[in-house]
């Protein structure tokens, strides 16, 4: 009787310390986020919670905001182009290790998962270097170049999950009835595959979007960028119009998430 007393104990005590450290964790990655999006919508002229009043001041400020408005723009196009890359890099990348038992997929594999272990701000200066070597200015060109290699990896995770699950029958029956490679891969494997890789570039996108140790090192003088512009006015002078600007990033983040979710099963994606 002691010892069930004592085995049920154990088991309330340990089940309520991970609660308790899920629900702290929780509350410590959602509650700034809850803050930025209350503080955007002061009516005073300084970042303080709780704000003085509540008004939509500083959403219209940042339609007039030309340097935010700059800056997003060319985080965009960065943005688009490096998914771009990435997408056709990974895919071809992980068609190639996917289902090949050589060593040399494993150490390709290796390869691409490398720009997730290395240091962000070690890679940009890394690339900084080897750009400056080759006698190559650092522009637009070299930022794309620099977000895509650290960017690829997450394509390679999600497209090779998505090729794990399916059924090499289908490659074969397509095969033996007189299909050529490039028609297999347009009508049998690309549409099953589709999810993994919308999946692994949603979140290139995002990675390339708000990525800093790269852009500090990769961006010539005249190519702003979001998260290098907004720190920069939060460290100058607390402009309340970036807050404005996060609450619409995560807006913006949970909308396509969401849209992601339904057209590509994230989650399911990321778990595998």
């Amino acid at each position: 009787m002691r010892t069930s007393m004592r085995r049920d104990f154990d088991w309330f005590s340990f089940h309520a310390a991970v609660l308790l450290l899920a629900g702290l964790c929780l509350v410590l990655l959602v509650a700034p986020t809850v803050i930025v999006v209350v503080v955007s919508f002061t009516s005073g002229f300084s970042l303080r919670f709780p704000p003085p009043g509540y008004s939509l001041r500083w959403y219209a400020a940042l339609m007039e905001a030309e340097q935010l408005r700059a800056a997003a723009w060319n985080s965009l196009v960065v943005a688009g182009w490096t998914t771009l890359l990435s997408v056709v890099l990974g895919t071809a990348a992980a068609l190639a290790i996917a289902r090949s038992p050589r060593l040399s997929a494993r150490l390709l594999d290796s390869l691409f998962l490398s720009p997730l272990v290395l240091p962000a701000l070690a890679f940009g200066l890394a690339a900084l270097m080897l750009f400056s070597l080759a006698g190559i200015p650092v522009s637009p060109l070299t930022l794309v170049l620099g977000h895509t290699v650290v960017c690829v990896p997450f394509v390679v995770r999600t497209t090779v999950a998505a090729l794990s699950q399916m059924d090499p029958v289908l490659l074969e029956s397509s095969t033996s009835l007189g299909a050529s490679r490039l028609y297999t891969f347009r009508r049998v494997t690309l549409p099953l595959i589709r999810p993994g890789i919308l999946a692994g570039g949603f979140i290139a996108f995002m990675a390339s979007f708000d990525n800093v140790p790269v852009s500090l090192f990769l961006r010539d003088a005249a190519t702003d960028m979001l998260p290098i512009r907004m720190w920069q006015d939060l460290e100058g002078r607390l402009d309340v119009t970036v807050a404005a600007a996060s609450s619409l990033l995560i807006l913006v983040a949970v909308v396509l998430a969401v849209v992601m979710e339904r057209a590509a099963g994230l989650s399911r994606r990321l778990a595998g």
